[in-house]
């Protein structure tokens, strides 16, 4: 398929971020070449018949929100339309690519593949930064939106007192941190991270956990070997350690979760105590200590701010991209973002996409175990290792995202064309595989995002009482 080496690049470009540390990059405009070179690539797929031209479940729904959050922006936001309305093109633009672009299990190999050795990459670096020495790191103030961001000075450091002596930049801010690989370096006196969309701990850790999946994966898909049986093993390990070293609360549960869904699915009940167990050293290590609560609130506040900006602006919210003009924090949320910024049809939208997405995984089980008595398929161990994969990383991104603002974030949307690829894969593979919205589906999605609108009032009045 001519489209996927497009699509390697823009996932690697979106995870490593190589532009921020290899200067002569930066001036060249890598997204936009990397998505051309993949349109391009589908449009010879096309042309010579690799890719057929088809509509995957959620697709309409990803127009509508499209569609929907961009008159949000141009109603609400104004002056800044444009560039928030690009920024949520591109989530789009690569959620359709991958999930349209991708139509066999052999190009979803290779997707995923990059996807895995991304997330090898950078919880390896987290890893390495975590047990890193600490040096001086001299703030970038040029950005009043980003107070954690700098470089290292190569000053050793044990305390930030130490980084205001000797040769200290007159009037600059100092804080003593881990300094890991290319130039990144730690945050809030030891918690890893990593750069660009994975610059916050909490989201490097929710990436990692996510990707945990894939690797298992790989060794279900194909007959066991020892490689698989090993990768799975360092990806285990890495994602842990990686978790552990980020301090994310949120990543330590969604890695719980994760682990939970994965081995229920393939030995039942069992299977959570399995995750459980193998969580476990995560759940001791794990944790923030003395910040925790302060954090709790301010996460609080910011859910409080949005369901207040949604009962001002009920229909089309704040805006897309708004949220940040009417409070100094982020969401902290990703559906009650969809919410304050897009209104309630945005929030619905948004669960409908999130909610197709795991329903596909879950139809192919079902309905494989259905044609199993008829007509058993060759490539049903193929089928079912991708979805119950599939199953895993979305049951962990469903919790992990009701704590980040991850709505428009490229991590996201590129798991949701993996659906959609592996929707395309299958129904390649059996095109009697169908996934629909029914009735019941809009019904069940309607009173999920009320729950999360009902769950999340309750817990803040609970708390702040």
């Amino acid at each position: 398929m001519f489209a996927i080496p497009g699509i390697v690049a823009l996932i690697i470009l979106i995870y490593a971020r190589p532009q921020e540390f290899v200067e002569r990059l930066q001036a060249v405009p890598l997204l936009y070449v990397f998505f051309a070179l993949a349109l391009f690539g589908w449009l010879i797929d096309v042309r010579v018949k690799n890719t057929h031209l088809s509509i995957t479940p959620q697709l309409p729904w990803v127009a509508l929100f499209f569609v929907w959050a961009s008159a949000s922006a141009m109603i609400q936001a104004k002056g800044d339309a444009f560039e928030q309305i690009m920024g949520l093109g591109i989530c789009v633009a690569l959620f359709v690519l991958i999930a349209h672009g991708v139509q066999s299990f052999r190009g979803l190999h290779v997707v995923a593949a990059t996807v895995l050795s991304m997330v090898l990459l950078v919880c390896g670096i987290g890893v390495h930064q975590g047990f890193a020495a600490s040096g001086c790191v001299l703030i970038d103030e040029s950005d009043p939106h980003d107070t954690s961001s700098g470089r290292a000075d190569g000053r050793p450091c044990t305390t930030p007192r130490e980084c205001y002596l000797g040769d200290a930049e007159p009037g600059g801010e100092y804080r003593c941190e881990r300094i890991g690989l290319f130039g990144t370096t730690s945050i809030g006196g030891g918690r890893v991270r990593y750069r660009g969309v994975l610059q916050d701990p909490n989201e490097l850790a929710l990436a990692g956990a996510v990707g945990l999946p894939l690797a298992f994966a790989f060794d279900q898909a194909e007959r066991r070997s020892l490689a698989r049986k090993m990768l799975s093993v360092l990806t285990l390990a890495l994602v842990l350690l990686c978790a552990v070293l980020t301090g994310s609360r949120g990543g330590q549960l969604v890695f719980l979760i994760v682990l939970a869904a994965y081995f229920s699915k393939r030995v039942g009940v069992v299977g959570y105590l399995i995750g459980g167990v193998l969580a476990l050293p995560l759940l001791v290590l794990g944790g923030r200590g003395g910040d925790a609560s302060s954090s709790t609130l301010e996460r609080l506040d910011c859910w409080a701010e949005a369901l207040s900006m949604w009962r001002d602006h009920p229909l089309l919210g704040v805006g897309l991209g708004q949220f940040g003009e009417y409070h100094y924090k982020t969401a902290h949320n990703s559906y009650l973002l969809a919410l304050a910024e897009l209104g309630l049809p945005g929030m619905l939208l948004f669960g409908a996409i999130v909610y197709l997405s795991v329903k596909i995984p879950v139809a192919a089980i079902r309905h494989i175990e259905r044609s199993r008595t008829h007509n058993p398929s060759p490539g049903e161990r193929v089928v079912r290792a991708w979805a119950t994969g599939l199953i895993a990383a979305f049951a962990g991104l469903t919790v992990g995202i009701f704590f980040l603002s991850f709505t428009y974030h490229y991590v996201l949307w590129i798991y949701l064309g993996l659906c959609g690829a592996f929707y395309g894969a299958l129904r390649r593979h059996d095109p009697t595989f169908r996934v629909t919205l029914h009735g019941r589906d809009l019904v069940a999605i309607a009173l999920i995002n009320l729950g999360v609108i009902v769950c999340a009032h309750l817990i803040v009045r609970w708390m702040v009482s």
